[in-house]
């Protein structure tokens, strides 16, 4: 099934929407390391109007979603089985409306840090292809790595982090399905963070 749904880059460098996902109409959300896959089959399935693009590269989490994929008659998913960050940089400016990373590998050894996917590299790539007002949706059980990532955004000038109470990072919303890494983190007793983060509007 892997070809029929798989999201590759041109020569150019540059990917065209219009062409790669299912109707260059919707908006496309974005999933970074989608793990076994059933948060993004999860919102793909209550979300048919909008196109959804995962980037995963361990096998047995690409097969898991294409199983949730085929069980749930899912049609508005492509696959990108690479680095998050070459994907990045080939995504036209301003063409994502909304994007996950969810429970990423903390690499929680100092001499590993420069390894976490929300770093200020990231973070700037991000800002390039996320329309003004899109949300990064981001949760972790790694205090550390939760300090790591609200030093960074809080002084990036493209993104706000608009919480106003406890319940607005210790509570995850309705709309945001759980998945296997919050429940680990719970019967382990640790307490998940859930932080809905906007890019600002450009001016």
């Amino acid at each position: 099934m892997l070809p029929q749904f798989a999201l590759t880059i041109p020569q150019t460098g540059r990917l065209e929407l219009s062409v790669a996902v299912c109707d260059p109409r919707r908006d496309v959300w974005l999933e970074i390391g989608f793990g076994a896959g059933e948060h993004l089959a999860v919102q793909a399935n209550r979300h048919p109007e909008v196109s959804l693009i995962g980037c995963e590269v361990f096998e047995p989490g690409i097969a898991s979603l294409l199983t949730h994929i085929e069980h749930r008659h899912i049609d508005n998913i492509r696959i990108f089985v690479d680095d998050a960050r070459r994907l990045l940089a080939a995504l036209p400016p301003s063409s994502i409306d909304r994007v996950f990373i969810l429970f990423p590998d903390p690499w929680p050894k100092r001499r590993h840090e420069k390894r976490r996917i929300m770093s200020s590299e990231t973070l700037d790539a991000l800002a390039q292809v996320m329309r003004g007002g899109a949300e990064l949706r981001f949760a972790t059980d790694d205090s550390n790595y939760l300090t790591w990532v609200l030093e960074r955004i809080t002084n990036h000038p493209s993104f706000e982090w608009p919480a106003r109470s406890f319940r607005d990072w210790r509570t995850r919303p309705v709309d945001w399905p759980p998945t296997r890494y919050e429940e680990k983190a719970r019967a382990a007793g640790r307490t998940p963070t859930f932080l809905r983060l906007r890019r600002r509007y450009r001016k």
